[in-house]
């Protein structure tokens, strides 16, 4: 069999970018999706040069369905297969829900879960094909998701109820195609070091916060499964006194 192939949004940066080389460094062939082409080709052109992968790099915004559905056919036109989905691209922005404005969390509705969903539905008949080219292992979904899905935070209840959603989503697609070996799991981790998380430093350290490194090593054991083994959520608390906290 050729080498795995595997699709990440939100890969020109930050948790996606370093899933991104992890899974080159394993054998992957990519393909890496984001909105900002310049940020894309960097990324691509680094990964490429450091680990000798196959680097397709895909401008898509997650807003936009069309661009969504078009980022799956470019990766069919260059591989052929689909063997890890990692959904990385994601939006957050603070606020309570009485001052939130609409324009606000239909956004983060857009980029955490209609762009998702959109995005499983054209990869589907991909990670279908490819489970059953690799009956070992199958084909395999991971979602970032995010600790405030699993219990909510005041000021982050849009931004949560996304990815409760997502959460959920994974559940159902396990459930639905774990028989034919796609299994779907979500990561839910606390704050992340990340540019997304940059607003927080101010409250929080850096050095208290989890590492892409830390997502990406649990992204790579999710990939690594039998086609048997179905890991619905994955939650990662911060060190410290408050578990089940951002």
């Amino acid at each position: 069999m050729s080498a795995r192939s595997a699709l990440v949004t939100g890969g020109s940066r930050g948790i996606g970018a370093e899933v991104a080389r992890r899974l080159a460094e394993e054998g992957y062939r990519l393909t890496i999706a984001a909105r900002n082409a310049d940020s894309l080709a960097e990324t691509a052109a680094r990964l490429a040069d450091e680990t000798g992968a196959e680097v397709n790099p895909v401008v898509a915004r997650m807003n936009d369905l069309d661009q969504v559905r078009a980022l799956v056919q470019a990766h069919a036109d260059r591989f052929g297969d689909l063997h890890a989905l990692v959904l990385s691209a994601g939006t957050g922005t603070a606020g309570t829900v009485a001052d939130m404005p609409e324009k606000t969390y239909e956004r983060m509705l857009d980029v955490n879960f209609r762009g998702p969903i959109a995005l499983i539905q054209a990869a589907l008949p991909l990670l279908r094909k490819s489970a059953e080219d690799d009956p070992r292992r199958g084909a395999k979904i991971v979602a970032l998701a995010s600790i405030t899905g699993v219990a909510g935070e005041a000021g982050l209840a849009a931004y949560g109820a996304t990815k409760a959603a997502l959460i959920s989503l994974c559940e159902a697609i396990s459930l639905e195609e774990s028989a034919v070996g796609v299994s779907a799991t979500a990561i839910s981790p606390g704050y992340v070091d990340t540019d997304m998380t940059a607003w927080k430093r101010d409250v929080l350290d850096p050095s208290a916060m989890l590492t892409t490194g830390d997502i990406a090593e649990m992204v790579l054991a999710i990939t690594r499964l039998s086609r048997n083994a179905v890991v619905p959520n994955i939650v990662i608390s911060r060190a410290g006194d408050q578990l089940w906290r951002a």
